[in-house]
């Protein structure tokens, strides 16, 4: 009877050691080695506010330009471009997002296997790296531009997933009569 526990002991083990690995691991790696050598660029994140959302739109309205993933982040408007917020957003696009193919295929299987609600961070990095593959869609022809594609619609996926995703703590609203 002993070596049936010992079993059921081991599989329930390294049931709970698969489901912390899967819930502990990073959708951003990169954002804990975040090139830039500030502490406060540790895990980067854009949005702290409404004027930084603004100042997003704003930013996405002006224009970018992207033109593969090994060129920066430059934003048009020069004027916007100057802002020390703005480089926050350049080291969190150039640094953080992934910008190759494989590495956003890999990251939209994560995202669309995830269990719970993305945090804050992780939705930000989601939206931008749609906006990348979103501009790489439309810089490119042929098979490229169906690879791209399709990853922009699994990140879309992945964001509708998220935004129809209940927050545990919060239970949905009932009509009693």
């Amino acid at each position: 009877m002993s070596w049936k526990v010992v079993i059921v002991a081991l599989v329930y083990w390294n049931v709970h050691m698969c489901g912390t690995q899967r819930r502990t691991r990073a959708l951003y790696p990169s954002a804990l080695r975040v090139k830039r050598g500030t502490a406060s660029m540790l895990n980067p994140v854009f949005q702290n506010s409404l004027e930084d959302i603004n100042l997003l739109f704003e930013i996405l309205i002006a224009g970018v330009k992207m033109e593969d993933e090994r060129s920066p982040l430059t934003v048009l408007d020069e004027e916007l471009a100057s802002l020390r917020r703005t480089q926050k957003l350049e080291a969190i696009c150039e640094d953080v997002v992934p910008r190759k193919l494989t590495d956003i295929r890999r990251l939209t299987s994560d995202l669309l296997q995830y269990p719970t609600v993305l945090r804050k961070e992780d939705f930000e990095r989601t939206v931008l790296t749609m906006v990348y593959a979103a501009h790489r869609m439309g810089n490119t022809d042929g098979h490229q531009r169906a690879a791209w594609t399709e990853s922009f619609i699994n990140l879309y996926k992945a964001i509708k997933q998220d935004l129809i995703t209940e927050t545990p703590s919060i239970s949905p609203i009932t009509c009693s009569e």
